[in-house]
C-alpha cells in the first residue's frame, strides 16, 4: 500500500523566533505567512518495508530518518508498519525556503491516510508542528494565522489565495544547507540576544497590522509591517551570541533592488527568513518587473516566482 501527499512551503511575513516549550515545539509568538502555489513537496509512504527508510530528491538520507519517523509515530502510532519514505521538492532544500514546513505537512496529511486515521485538518497542523513549528500553516491555503492558544496552536485561513491572489518572487542567492538549523539558532537567541524579549512583547501589534492589512487588501500597509517585521527577527539574530547572520552580500544587493523597485511605484515588498534567500511579494502586475530586477543581481543563483496556494493535500 502507498499513498502520497503534496504540500507547499509558506513564507511568514509577521514572522515566528523562539519557543515557548521545547519538547511540544511550540512557538513563542503567533504568526502570519502566505502559501506559495507553485513551490511543493511530494511525500510518498509505502507501508511494505522491512525497515524504515528515507530519501530526499533521489538520494538517501539516514541522517534525516530519525525525525521523520518521529513525526510518522506520532500521526500512525508507535506500533505502526515500517515506511519507505520518499520525499521530492521544487525547490532547494535545507536554504531557508521552508523546505521542512512543506515536508512535514505532508507527511502528516500521507501518515494519517496510509494508516486509516481521520483526523481534522488542525488536529494535523498541530501534530505537523511538533516537528517544524512552521509545517503548521502549509496545512492551509493562502494567508495564515497562527494563533499561540493554552496547550496547542489555532491555525485558520485569514484569506483564500483567490481573494487576493499576490505573487512571490523567489530570489536565490546560495543553495548550501544553513550552518546552523533553525531550532538551534533560535533557542541561542533566546538565551543571548538582548532584544528577544521585546521581539516577544511588540509581536501582537505587528499582528493586529497585518490581519487588518490583509483583510482590507492593503497593500502598502501590509508592505510596511511585513518588512518591520522581517527585520526585527534578524536584529535579534545579529544581536545573539554568537550571531546568527544567514545573508550574504547578494541578499543585501536584492534587499536594495526592492527597495529600488517600491521607489520607482512597484508593488513589491521584500521579507527574508532563517536563510540568505529573498522572497518579494509583489502584485501580480509588477511580478515581472520584479523578476528580471532580481535576476540582474550578481550573486543570484536562481529566481522563482508563485502565486499562493492551496493546503497540504493527497494526490491521486
Amino acid at each position: 500500500m502507498h499513498v502520497t501527499a503534496r504540500a507547499h512551503p509558506n513564507i511568514a511575513l509577521v514572522k515566528y523566533w523562539g519557543k515557548r516549550d521545547s519538547a511540544r515545539n511550540l512557538p513563542a509568538v503567533g504568526s502570519i505567512s502566505i502559501t506559495l502555489g507553485d513551490l511543493w513537496t511530494d511525500m510518498r509512504l509505502e507501508a511494505d518495508a522491512e525497515a524504515d527508510e528515507l530519501s530526499v530528491n533521489g538520494d538517501s538520507r539516514p541522517d534525516l530518518l530519525p525525525r521523520i519517523a518521529s513525526c510518522l509515530d506520532l500521526v500512525a502510532g508507535d506500533d505502526r508498519q515500517p515506511m519507505s519514505v520518499s520525499s521530492h521538492s521544487n525547490f532547494p532544500v535545507a536554504a531557508g525556503l521552508a523546505s521542512s514546513a512543506s515536508a512535514f505537512a505532508a507527511a502528516v496529511v500521507a501518515a494519517a491516510a496510509i494508516s486509516g486515521r481521520k483526523l481534522e485538518r488542525e488536529e494535523l497542523a498541530n501534530l505537523a508542528g511538533r516537528a517544524s513549528g512552521s509545517a503548521a500553516r502549509s496545512l492551509y491555503e493562502g494567508f495564515v494565522e497562527l494563533e499561540n492558544a493554552a496547550e496547542r496552536v489555532q491555525v485558520r485561513t485569514i484569506c483564500d489565495s483567490a481573494s487576493w491572489p499576490l505573487s512571490v518572487v523567489v530570489a536565490i542567492t546560495s543553495t548550501l544547507p544553513k550552518s546552523v538549523g533553525s531550532g538551534e539558532a533560535m533557542e541561542i537567541s533566546r538565551r543571548t540576544s538582548p532584544f528577544y524579549e521585546r521581539w516577544i512583547d511588540a509581536q501582537g501589534d505587528d499582528l493586529q497590522r497585518a490581519r487588518t492589512a490583509i483583510l482590507a487588501r492593503d497593500f502598502e500597509a501590509l508592505a510596511d509591517v511585513a518588512e518591520h517585521n522581517c527585520l526585527k527577527m534578524h536584529s535579534v539574530m545579529w544581536a545573539s551570541r554568537p550571531p546568527m547572520v544567514y545573508w550574504n552580500a547578494a541578499t543585501l544587493d536584492c534587499m536594495q533592488a526592492v527597495r529600488q523597485l517600491r521607489a520607482d511605484g512597484a508593488g513589491v515588498f521584500f521579507t527574508i527568513d532563517a536563510g540568505p534567500q529573498v522572497k518579494a511579494v509583489c502584485l501580480p502586475e509588477d511580478a515581472d518587473r520584479v523578476r528580471d530586477a532580481l535576476t540582474g543581481v550578481d550573486g543570484v543563483e536562481r529566481v522563482m516566482t508563485s502565486g499562493l496556494g492551496e493546503g497540504a493535500h493527497l494526490l491521486g
